[in-house]
């Protein structure tokens, strides 16, 4: 088990290391979209982590992060769960469906890493073998590729090589990878590889947001106004859901 962690610790960061290089020069946000996407779920989840420019990016210098997004369900008083803080169950999403966020091919799927323990102090578990977790990879366009990741595991309902619609359920959020708590990571990358491609910003449509009253509370800094402004992006300290009206988004 050792030497399996310890190999996919070489292999992630070897991974990293080739995407730096390769594309720390490209202007990836000068790209033309090519597909405008949905979010991942259904309801009002709250973007803890994100942002299209350096001073809101989920992980700026980690290239296939750089315009990733970090979701959870979150209450009123801005807590995730209700409950046990240890226990999975206690969180607002856990077990929630993973939707499919535009039409696309499964490319690859990993189903089989455990959820994570929930540690002490806001640590990740130093027992994770892999980053991303239970993860899917979607091919949505020649160049754009979406990543869902940290799910649950065996909830992963789909195949490589088949055909999803935007608003398909095709996993359900987990704990799994590199996590604190339960949530959805979404990135969108410019190639299949997990590891060793760059990160591209993520254009919605049909979405609805609004501000949640506790951002001071649930997180430290500043509110990115700066960026309420571009329309077809979200930051941190949002509430989103995908628009009503939006008729491929599947009711529950």
């Amino acid at each position: 088990m050792k030497l399996q962690f310890l190999c996919q610790i070489v292999l992630q960061i070897a991974g990293l290391i080739y995407a730096t290089v390769k594309y720390e020069d490209k202007n990836l946000f000068s790209d033309t979209p090519q597909v405008l996407y949905s979010l991942p779920f259904h309801g009002e989840w709250y973007v803890c982590s994100g942002g299209v420019t350096e001073d809101t990016s989920h992980s700026w210098d980690i290239l296939p992060q750089r315009y990733a997004y970090d979701f959870f369900i979150a209450d009123d008083e801005g807590s995730s769960f209700c409950g046990d803080r240890k226990d999975l169950s206690s969180y607002y999403c856990y077990g929630k469906e993973v939707l499919a966020p535009a039409d696309g091919i499964v490319i690859s799927v990993k189903d089989s890493f455990p959820d994570c323990r929930i540690m002490d102090h806001g640590q990740t578990d130093p027992d994770t073998p892999d980053i991303g977790g239970n993860r899917i990879i979607l091919q949505h366009s020649p160049s754009e590729y979406s990543a869902l990741c940290h799910l649950m595991p065996q909830s992963v309902t789909v195949q490589p090589g088949q055909r999803v619609k935007r608003g398909d359920v095709i996993a359900r959020c987990g704990n799994s990878g590199n996590t604190t708590e339960p949530h959805i990571h979404f990135q969108l990358q410019n190639t299949k590889h997990f590891y060793s491609c760059a990160g591209v910003p993520i254009p919605f449509t049909n979405i609805e947001r609004r501000v949640h009253k506790k951002y001071a509370v649930m997180d430290s800094r500043p509110f990115p106004e700066k960026e309420q402004t571009m329309e077809n992006y979200l930051h941190r300290g949002l509430l989103v859901k995908n628009a009503e009206t939006d008729p491929n988004i599947k009711a529950l």
